[in-house]
């Protein structure tokens, strides 16, 4: 026994059977289309679905599926993945189940329809923003919100915006809104006090703010109204009052650092918080820390955008950490800030558990390669279902290719693919379009505009991209391709034209080697990288 290993010194062979490939998971849905889409004893009980149809709800169930088996891995996983691969059978099954046994859609739509005919004539939605931006006073709104003091109305959702009310019309409001505080569950007061004096859009909205607290509100949007710290504290009365609150919207509204602290003072809980958009906004890195607050308080949300708000590295870290702590995030846009390297590294640590994410938009953020690779790394390995993929402006270089393409070749369900803007030059465009060659079924638009591309890269980029099923439109404007380069790309799409988007600001000319432009030497280029990239690692299934 001494000569030999004993048994308790062997280094156990375990086969991690989590998480399935991508591959497989493809597999699966396609396979599921089939079972909802073809002739069975429960098709039979219950009808098919049309093809179309059974490949949508086919991928929503492996979604589904896939979420649930991969939360059960993660409480225990140091085993070797069985138990979540059958609590993904099993998902599926009775996901496929009941999905026939709710039957086709367009029955449930025609059923809808036939319920809608018998139903009460109350509307649910009353929304005066059609038409013109116009002033409201007392007379007008007396006549034009006469439907809301109807005895047994069903509003419950009120949208006030494109007119901006004056205190007259404030006041014939608030009893009207009074009213209605058992019943409704949306408002909308963006871009309702426009063109008013500063002292009467605070009065007007302490007004509606007084007239609504209380409301059980679903959601609130705010946004255009350039409420600074002044205007969110007009609101303070409705936004005390609001703990059920599940989207929230304040865009384009002068949010500043102390707007941003009093947002995150005023609100008593975000617990059910699902979306929070900040777009274009004045937060700044301190605006941002205290929106991070938020953040960290909301654990079911899905929706975050805090675009073009001035966010400094400082504030990026910030927010990227509190991000790291909802786990439900399916659409995230931070584009047009100044993040840095090191924010973007943050970001990428913050993303590792986000099975969820759909939308992901990171352009101009100053990442550079780091930050970049540090991201394409993390969503190669998360992110499962991800469709939407944006880092324009980002002076990522070819360096950067490899991570870009191993991540991109692992999205099987991107729909949208943004790099404009970057220096991925010749080789990482033909490393890109490597990637893309197998599968991406559903791929519909590409733009890598403004990359220093020449005609090697435009023309297999656009080999690649012609035959995708789904395909709409291939941006590569404003690179350097040579005019029989631009021949080759019209003849590629010669079926499709549309499919190719301008080519105005491109520049045959440009470039470090002006002589490099030939056919022959673009060959030679494409080879030589060709060569190269055999060996390149970007299918991720073993």
């Amino acid at each position: 026994m001494d000569a030999a290993t004993p048994n308790s010194q062997r280094r156990p062979f375990s086969i991690k059977l989590w998480p399935p490939s991508q591959n497989t998971r493809l597999m699966l849905v396609e396979r599921m289309t089939n079972n909802l889409s073809s002739p069975s004893i429960f098709t039979e009980k219950y009808g098919s679905l049309n093809k179309e149809e059974a490949a949508e709800d086919a991928k929503e169930i492996e979604d589904a599926a896939f979420a649930t088996a991969n939360q059960h891995y993660e409480k225990e996983p140091d085993g070797d993945g069985s138990s979540a691969v059958q609590l993904y059978a099993k998902e599926c099954s009775k996901l496929i189940l009941e999905v026939l046994k709710r039957g086709p859609r367009t029955k449930e739509k025609d059923i809808v329809k036939s319920v809608e005919v018998t139903a009460a004539p109350h509307e649910t939605v009353f929304d005066i923003s059609k038409g013109q931006r116009a002033f409201i006073e007392a007379e007008e709104a007396e006549e034009l919100l006469k439907p809301l003091k109807e005895p047994g109305n069903s509003y419950s959702k009120i949208c006030f915006s494109n007119r901006s009310f004056g205190l007259g019309a404030a006041r014939v409001a608030e009893p009207i809104l009074g009213s209605l505080k058992d019943q409704l569950k949306e408002v909308d007061l963006s871009d309702f006090v426009a063109g008013r004096p500063e002292v009467e859009a605070l009065e007007v909205m302490n007004i509606f703010s007084a007239a609504l607290e209380g409301c059980v509100l679903k959601s609130l949007n705010l946004s255009d109204n350039a409420l600074g710290e002044k205007g969110v504290r007009a609101f303070g009365m409705l936004l005390k009052s609001q703990s059920n609150l599940e989207e929230l919207y304040l865009m384009n509204d002068g949010i500043s650092e102390e707007a941003a602290q009093a947002v995150s003072e005023l609100i008593p809980s975000t617990e059910k918080l699902r979306v929070l958009q900040f777009h274009n906004n004045m937060t700044g890195d301190e605006g941002a820390v205290a929106i991070s607050e938020v953040v960290k308080c909301s654990p079911l949300l899905e929706d975050f955008r805090c675009s073009s708000t001035r966010v400094g590295s400082d504030g990026g870290i910030a927010l990227s950490e509190a991000l790291g702590t909802c786990p439900h995030l399916k659409k995230i846009d931070l584009r047009d800030n100044m993040f840095g390297v090191e924010a973007g590294v943050m970001l990428s640590n913050a993303l590792s558990k986000h099975a969820n994410l759909k939308e992901i938009y990171l352009s101009y953020l100053n990442l550079e390669d780091e930050g970049a690779v540090a991201l394409a790394n993390i969503l190669k390995e998360s992110a499962p279902s991800l469709e939407v993929l944006e880092m324009a402006g980002n002076d990522i270089t070819a360096e950067a290719a490899p991570s870009l393409a191993a991540c991109i070749a692992s999205k099987q369900f991107l729909t949208k693919l943004n790099f404009a803007e970057n220096e991925l030059q010749d080789k990482g465009a033909i490393q890109i379009s490597k990637a893309l060659e197998e599968g991406h079924a559903q791929l519909k638009e590409v733009d890598l505009s403004t990359n220093s591309i020449r005609r090697a890269g435009a023309r297999l980029l656009a080999q690649t991209l012609v035959h995708k099923p789904e395909f709409k439109l291939l941006n590569i404007n404003g690179n350097f391709i040579s005019n029989e380069g631009v021949d080759e790309l019209k003849d590629i799409f010669k079926k499709n034209l549309d499919m190719l988007g301008p080519l105005d600001e491109n520049d045959p000319d440009g470039g470090e080697d002006e002589d490099n432009e030939s056919g022959e030497e673009d060959e030679e280029i494409e080879n030589d990288l060709e060569s190269k990239l055999k060996n390149l690692d970007v299918n991720q299934d073993e």
